[in-house]
């Protein structure tokens, strides 16, 4: 866990991850009566592998889960727990091609509306809703923004993507009105919490809620889940969402695909030009439904 946390970094929601994966490979390895790291052998992956998708987990978790273990298995070869790479001839299963979700750009645009409560919290939800959208963040990375990240004379933030990976996001002038508004609100809440508690240490990361707490990724989603429930009709609403919706608009803007890229810290144009095939169907639906020789 402290491999994990300390030298990965990863995000709080992906280490719990992490440790259940690891800890229900546990249990099946204590049903085969194995208790040594040393007795596990590559055919126990693959008859765990197999009791994954025999009890309905899809090709996606089941990869994501072998991924899990082959993090586990890197970390004991170097700490000298094992001698051999056990994962060496595990195959994950493929993936079926899904596109990605994305809000219609009609629906997006009813997150600029007055639909937000007249409170602290209120307004740093409308900032959250901005953010992602007009970022394309990651929700743990808005939730770990940090304040001294965030330039508003050069409108821009500085991120702190996946394994340690930092990329610059322009922003613009509204959103950066919108930030500075909202840091004014900060300050309030962050000077109140400093008059009733001696001890109070401010955090540093932008969020905070109403009390000067930290704003985790969790709350993120929840913020998300509540307004787009009912300003969407996308299958689903999760933060994530936002994130496709920015790079599906971008594209059909004509933005550079590459430029994309960076913006979303992808490490390589694979994981972007998945968008290129959403933007291709959107375009299809769109013939199909408008042009008059399509609906015959």
């Amino acid at each position: 866990m402290d491999y994990i946390t300390v030298e990965r970094r990863l995000a709080a929601g992906t280490l719990r991850y992490y440790v259940a994966g690891v800890e229900e490979f546990g249990r099946f390895l204590a049903e085969q009566g194995i208790t040594e790291v040393g007795q596990i052998e590559p055919r126990q992956v693959r008859e765990w592998q197999m009791s994954l998708a025999e009890r309905g987990q899809k090709p996606g978790t089941v990869a994501k889960l072998l991924t899990v273990l082959r993090t586990w298995f890197r970390y004991l070869r170097r700490e000298h727990y094992l001698d051999r790479d056990i994962m060496a001839h595990i195959t994950p299963p493929k993936k079926p091609q899904r596109l990605p979700v994305f809000f219609r750009e009609q629906e997006v645009e009813h997150i600029y509306d007055d639909i937000y409560p007249d409170t602290f919290d209120g307004q740093r939800d409308r900032l959250v809703l901005r953010m992602l959208y007009e970022t394309g963040m990651r929700r743990s990375e808005l939730a770990y923004l940090k304040l001294a990240n965030i330039d508003l004379q050069a409108l821009s933030v500085k991120v702190l993507g996946k394994r340690n990976k930092e990329r610059i996001i322009p922003i613009e002038n509204e959103l950066a009105h919108n930030i500075s508004r909202y840091l004014a609100l900060r300050e309030q809440v962050i000077a109140e919490q400093r008059a009733d508690n001696p001890g109070y240490k401010e955090p540093d990361t932008l969020l905070v809620s109403s009390k000067g707490k930290a704003v985790n990724d969790a709350k993120i989603y929840q913020i998300v889940e509540h307004y787009m429930s009912t300003l969407s009709n996308a299958e689903r609403t999760s933060p994530h969402i936002f994130r496709h919706s920015f790079a599906t608009h971008m594209l059909d803007e004509g933005a550079n695909i590459d430029a994309i890229k960076d913006l979303l810290g992808h490490s390589s144009l694979d994981s972007t030009e998945i968008y290129t095939h959403v933007t291709k169907q959107h375009l299809k639906e769109t013939y199909k439904h408008a042009h008059p020789r399509a609906k015959k």
